[in-house]
């Protein structure tokens, strides 16, 4: 319980991927993504509830050892393009699942986490009564969807949005985020009301330290460098 709120807490680990195969079984100082997302989960002692959903035996096999509740995903569930939120959605109508107020929706790709931006982010998020937090990394404008170019025909190119062509100045451009997949908090009753996870009262919870989000092969080998200058302070 968390301020007087049930809270489960979901970690998706699916055994296919296509860039890293079992990327979520790969290590980080000895210790696999996954093993270290059920350490980090349960060291969270306002969870209620803590369920890994996987299709993969090894996975499976591993969660059960760590003693927290298992979701075997069918094979329409384990697909490349299944959404977060059919899985969630799933999730919630199982074992009465949908009885908790808040879902912490953990990625074990985002290994790079600290218990204070947890607490501080739900508290937040429960004070304000909003429907999701999310936590987020902010762009520089450099980058913004605004000055965004894509191509077309064979040799040209035009704004990606329309009313990037109206930016004349710096100023003109409001700050933009991009989620870094540490972590998602989302009102339960909001996600099944919904079905989806970009729920209108979503706050981004800002993260400014080094941190990875494993995708490919160089991006694990920049986890494992990032552990070890930490380690090194």
């Amino acid at each position: 319980m968390f301020l007087k709120k049930k809270i489960l807490c979901l970690i998706p680990a699916r055994g296919g991927s296509k860039e890293i195969k079992l990327k979520n079984l790969k290590k980080i100082n000895n210790k696999s993504l996954l093993s270290l997302s059920i350490e980090f989960a349960k060291s969270l002692k306002f969870l209620d509830d803590i369920i890994v959903s996987s299709e993969n035996k090894k996975i499976l096999k591993i969660a059960k050892d760590l003693n927290v509740k298992l979701h075997i995903r069918s094979k329409k569930l384990s697909g490349d393009l299944v959404s977060d939120i059919e899985l969630i959605l799933n999730i919630l109508k199982t074992n009465n699942n949908n009885n908790f107020d808040y879902l912490l929706y953990l990625q074990p790709t985002s290994p790079f986490r600290f218990r204070n931006d947890f607490i501080k982010a739900l508290t937040n998020l429960i004070k304000q009564k909003a429907d999701a937090t999310w936590s987020v990394t902010k762009m520089s404008n450099k980058y913004h969807p605004l000055k965004i170019l894509k191509k077309y025909g064979n040799n040209y190119f035009k704004p990606y949005l329309p009313s990037g062509k109206k930016i004349v100045a710096r100023q003109q451009l409001n700050e933009v985020f991009i989620r870094n997949g540490i972590f998602y908090f989302f009102s339960i009753k909001k996600l099944i009301l919904n079905k989806t996870i970009y729920l209108k009262k979503s706050i981004p919870y800002v993260v400014n330290y080094e941190y990875v989000n494993i995708d490919n092969y160089n991006d694990l080998k920049l986890g494992r460098q990032l552990i070890k200058k930490a380690k090194g302070k």
